[in-house]
């Protein structure tokens, strides 16, 4: 019962309030006012009413644009749009290519003046080699012509003698030897037939009559060779003769010779290669002496060990050695060859094998002892290449080539290590001066500073006066 009259009070109330609301609304709009009206009251949240979720932010942020990659500004020309590495293989390789037709172009015109090429390269070597002598001689008083002439005859003289000693000895011995060859084809004959390969009668004289048919069908060729072999020979003789006459006048005139050749080079290039050309001639020099005595070592070694055996023609057989030595690493053991098939022809097997023993072990200690300690100083050229550049030079140019690889590869060696140390020494200068100016500069900028705040200074003295101050 109490409840209902509550209710009923409360609606009553509300029901007043909404009344007084309404007519409170129409005198105001009677009058023109503004309508008051007042808010509704809010529900009462008791302990039992849940929390109410926040409301939604107002502001939404919009989502992000997708990320585009970044490709850089647009290449101003076509060539920017290369990769740099691209374009640096490119350009080195197209230099490269112009190098390659250069040299090749060289080495085709020395390839059609083969002969005074190598009349050329035979009289530096020689003249390197008589130099030391020659100023020896000028350091005693001696002209620099009789010098050089002197020491040209004396080396000419030498290697007369010693052509005259070898063929003094191979038309000595060469009708024992011829004998003794005889002698060893059939031993050689018999040991085909007996030996391991047990090969009959009929098939020696199958391939002696296949050799016969050959000989014969090939006439023309050989004849050819031989006309080959006497227009050879020629050539030999006028490259002989002009090596000797550059040889004296090198000796003679070398440096009026050296000159000139720089005044024909541009200006820039000219002091570079002015001083590369002394210290390529003393690498030069101490490789050729260091060539000889190594080849003589080598000869005079194999030369005793061959006549220790008894294989006749020691003395020419340690002659070819010496010559042979002068390729360096093969050259002696190719030529030393021939003292093994000599042995062979003219003793028995054992002695030839005795033979090739002496000469591998001489080959061992040359190229572990000799070279290094003769030529490692001079001379640093790695063994790969050594073998590399022999093989090179005597595919271009036969035996000459072989011969003059070696030394020309030391020589470029050298003159390039020059230029480099050149170059290095003229960045650390060019370094130091920079540093010197940048030092210079910053001196002068900080003593412009201190002048003028000294300048500075003595006006403020001189504008001070006591009457200032004291009115101050």
């Amino acid at each position: 019962m109490a409840r209902g009259e509550r209710r009923d009070r409360v609606l009553s109330a509300v029901a007043k309030w909404s009344t007084a609301l309404a007519r409170r609304a129409a005198a105001a709009r009677d009058e023109g006012g503004p309508v008051i009206v007042e808010p509704e009251p809010q529900p009462r949240v008791t302990q039992r009413t849940a929390v109410a979720d926040p409301p939604p932010p107002t502001h939404v942020d919009p989502p992000p644009p997708p990320r585009e990659r970044y490709r850089g500004p647009r290449p101003a020309t076509p060539a920017e749009a290369v990769p740099w590495g691209l374009r640096v293989a490119a350009e080195s390789i197209w230099r490269l290519l112009l190098v390659g037709a250069a040299l090749y172009v060289i080495f085709d015109v020395v390839d059609q003046l083969r002969l005074v090429a190598y009349a050329l390269l035979a009289g530096v070597l020689i003249s390197a080699l008589l130099e030391p002598t020659v100023s020896w001689l000028r350091r005693h008083g001696v002209p620099r012509a009789l010098a050089a002439l002197v020491t040209f005859l004396a080396g000419l003289g030498g290697i007369a003698l010693v052509g005259w000693f070898v063929v003094w000895q191979v038309s000595a011995n060469i009708s024992d030897v011829s004998s003794k060859a005889q002698t060893g084809v059939g031993n050689i004959h018999n040991w085909l037939l007996k030996g391991p390969m047990h090969l009959t009668h009929q098939q020696l004289s199958d391939f002696t009559k296949q050799l016969q048919t050959a000989i014969g069908n090939n006439t023309s060729q050989i004849t050819s060779l031989g006309f080959t072999t006497v227009s050879f020979v020629i050539e030999v003789v006028t490259g002989v003769l002009l090596a000797a006459f550059t040889t004296y006048f090198l000796l003679y005139d070398g440096a009026r010779i050296w000159n000139w050749v720089l005044r024909g080079l541009p200006q820039q290039s000219r002091y570079a290669i002015a001083g590369a050309g002394p210290k390529a001639w003393t690498t030069l020099t101490a490789y050729v002496r260091g060539t000889v005595a190594v080849a003589f070592i080598d000869a005079l070694c194999i030369g005793i060990g061959i006549y220790l055996l008894g294989v006749p023609l020691a003395v020419p057989l340690a002659v070819l050695i010496f010559l042979g030595a002068f390729i360096p690493l093969v050259g002696a053991l190719v030529t030393g060859t021939l003292a093994v098939l000599i042995a062979l022809v003219t003793k028995d097997i054992y002695t030839a094998g005795m033979v090739l023993v002496v000469l591998v072990a001489v080959m061992q200690i040359e190229g572990h002892l000799l070279q290094p300690l003769i030529l490692g100083r001079a001379v640093r050229v790695h063994p790969l290449a050594v073998v590399l550049g022999v093989a090179t030079g005597s595919i271009v140019g036969g035996i000459g080539g072989a011969v003059v690889a070696v030394p020309l590869i030391a020589v470029t060696n050298t003159v390039v290590g020059h230029l480099r140390q050149r170059h290095a020494a003229a960045d650390e200068v060019f370094a130091a001066v920079e540093a010197a100016q940048e030092a210079a500069e910053a001196a002068e900028t900080a003593a412009a500073k201190e002048a003028k705040e000294a300048k500075e200074t003595a006006l403020d003295c001189a504008d001070f006066s006591p009457e200032r101050a004291v009115t101050s």
